[in-house]
């Protein structure tokens, strides 16, 4: 596996991580057998980078990997802090709230100083306001965190948040069908040492080829119960692409796979190759789907003949539903 040093986290991470929402809720059912499957069969491939949240599943994925990371001291947890805030609104966002939430994730991690935590997509106001980046300067202070990055909803907070010298990382919503931050954000990320973390890096699965329109999903399942946005921020399900667009758009990139690769591997291959991109956090459900995501690293060179099919089907199809809006 190859790996990426993030100046400002002080860490190298693996060109392919670990995304862990699945394994504590939100994606239908994730047997607590099956998570320590997916994170070993991860690990085993190269994988060095898991993030994690402590909402997800309230606690239960970070439990998950705290266990794992007890038999592999070495990885990098990256977690996440803001969205147990109830109402979720900037005024939650205060140092005894970052204290409290951060106490319960090391305790969930099993860790005296959690390796890097990231504010879970507050509300706009709060990149904007001086006292966030000192109370989160305070835990590192502290000793609660090693460094502090943001996981964001646009482009726009995330260049806010490049403004702090403390930002280590920028989580965001990126992919073949999200290509703003890469106009945007990455470069920008690059020159001042901070590490981009692709989130959503298959669309919730529509860029794995395999959606057709009559495609269904677990009541439990965001890509059911939020695909309007009810539940939070709507470009978190299917990159905000409307589903039936999107599935017609995932049968062109198939078109465009090489032979010997999956649709969602080429998908993951071609982040890896963007310039300014630190690590690419899929999901797996299934060991055999973190084994198939970690060996997406190995995918060729692109051709520029495909690059410029993949650009057109963003503009012609995708460009109009997310461009301007995240």
């Amino acid at each position: 596996m190859r790996s990426t040093t993030i100046p400002r986290l002080g860490r190298d991470v693996s060109v392919i991580g670990l995304g862990c929402w699945q394994l504590g809720a939100d994606w239908g059912d994730v047997s607590d057998d099956t998570a320590s499957q997916i994170l070993e069969a991860a690990y085993e491939s190269g994988v060095t980078f898991f993030d994690t949240a402590d909402v997800y599943g309230d606690g239960r994925s970070e439990r998950a990997v705290g266990a794992f990371r007890a038999l592999h001291p070495e990885i990098v947890v990256a977690t996440k802090m803001g969205r147990r805030a109830n109402p979720h609104v900037a005024e939650a966002y205060t140092l005894d709230a970052f204290r409290a939430w951060t106490d319960r994730s090391r305790e969930n991690l099993g860790v005296d100083t959690l390796d890097l935590v990231q504010l879970h997509c507050p509300p706009s106001s709060v990149f904007a306001d001086p006292s966030t980046y000192e109370s989160l300067e305070t835990l590192v202070a502290e000793g609660r965190i090693a460094r502090w990055g943001v996981s964001v909803e646009t482009s726009a907070e995330a260049l806010e948040a490049l403004k702090h010298p403390g930002l280590a990382s920028i989580q965001i919503v990126v992919n073949l069908f999200r290509r703003k931050p890469l106009e945007l954000v990455t470069t920008a990320a690059a020159d001042a040492g901070v590490g981009i973390i692709a989130r959503v890096p298959l669309a919730s699965g529509l860029l794995s080829g395999k959606y057709d329109e009559s495609t269904t999903f677990a009541e439990n399942d965001h890509r059911n119960y939020n695909r309007d946005g009810a539940a939070f921020d709507v470009g978190e399900t299917f990159a905000g692409v409307p589903f039936s667009i999107g599935v017609a758009a995932a049968r062109e990139v198939a078109a465009l796979t090489p032979s010997g690769w999956t649709t969602a591997q080429f998908a993951l291959g071609w982040l890896t190759q963007q310039p300014g991109i630190s690590t690419v956090i899929p999901g797996a459900r299934t060991p055999d789907q973190a084994r198939a995501n970690a060996a997406a690293q190995e995918l060729p060179a692109i051709a520029s003949g495909t690059l410029e099919s993949l650009q057109e089907i963003y503009d012609r199809e995708i460009r109009t539903h997310v461009h301007d809006r995240w």
